[in-house]
């Protein structure tokens, strides 16, 4: 029996609670794994709070997408894993687990030089930062805008768009500001007068992202790029087409192409790779028993950590 999350209800934190369950059995074209860490990640309390759409609740739903761990089975059909393998996963469903099964689709070879849990605090943020990228087209021509430049997704934008050569501007706390530098960031304080302390470092931001998902940050992104198309969220999805901007995510009411989910799915390795090449980074914050899930929720929705994660 695995230990696993589940919900009957939506609501805050205490909503989640630690059961037992079956795991599936391994079959054709997956993988078993065994869970060493796990990705909590903001779409997670969205979900569980229903801030977030989604089906109805009938049964205990399971939560969670990220997570990185040891093959401990392959099914027939499977190429390229074996029993004892670390592996990422990235996109799967309810890995807030200690067993899982999944499609090996979905798994990620591990080199040793990438921890567990840095490996778990790739998959949505990450693969939504160089989608969103790839999807703006940034390179070294340009002069990009983030938004919540000290968040998961901000992290990676920064990384990525810095790798691809582009000059990077991001909005921060005072407090966060060293970390988004050390990135390769130029920081930037959020607040009344953020357009105009842009301009005293640049007129010419050619793209803006948003992943804070304030009113602030789509007003300055408006004002200060004149593409409205090489603007985007990754928040306020539902409020991109009366601004005339694009969304991925955050509610948007478009779903992402065949092209920009296949962006996502080739981040994990990209991400991986460069992980161990120490080019990369995944900063961890607070690390939590599974048990724990209800905190580490509050963690999450208090805001100002690092990446989150639990450990079965």
């Amino acid at each position: 029996m695995a230990r696993v999350v589940t919900y009957t209800e939506r609501g805050g934190p205490e909503v989640l609670s630690l059961t037992e369950a079956p795991t599936p059995p391994v079959g054709a074209g997956q993988l078993g794994i065994r869970v060493q860490a796990i990705g909590v990640n903001p779409i997670d309390a969205k979900l569980r709070a229903g801030i977030r759409h989604s089906p109805a609740l009938t049964e205990p739903r399971r939560i969670g997408s990220d997570a990185a761990g040891i093959v401990t089975s392959v099914g027939d059909g499977v190429e390229g894993f074996r029993i004892g393998d670390a592996v990422v996963v990235a996109w799967a469903a309810g890995t807030y687990a200690s067993e899982l099964t999944i499609d090996a689709a979905l798994a990620t070879p591990r080199p040793p030089q990438v921890p567990a849990a840095e490996a778990a605090g790739i998959g949505i943020p990450v693969g939504t930062a160089y989608q969103t990228l790839r999807s703006l087209g940034v390179g070294s021509d340009d002069t990009l805008l983030v938004h919540g430049g000290s968040g998961a997704v901000g992290h990676a934008l920064i990384q990525f768009a810095r790798l691809w050569g582009a000059r990077v501007l991001a909005t921060t706390s005072d407090a966060r500001a060293d970390r988004v530098a050390a990135l390769g960031a130029e920081p930037v304080a959020y607040g009344a007068g953020l357009a105009d302390r842009v301009r005293a470092l640049t007129d010419d931001v050619t793209v803006a992202i948003d992943a804070a998902g304030t009113d602030e940050a789509l007003q300055t992104s408006r004002e200060l790029v004149d593409d409205h198309a090489r603007v985007a969220t990754i928040v306020r999805g539902a409020d991109a087409d009366g601004l005339g901007i694009r969304a991925f995510g955050g509610g948007s009411p478009h779903p992402l192409t065949e092209r920009e989910r296949a962006w996502r799915a080739e981040a994990v390795p990209v991400a991986v790779a460069l992980l161990a090449a120490g080019r990369f980074v995944v900063e961890l914050g607070p690390q939590l028993p599974l048990a724990d899930v209800v905190e580490a929720h509050r963690l999450l929705e208090t805001g100002g950590h690092a990446k989150i994660t639990l450990v079965p």
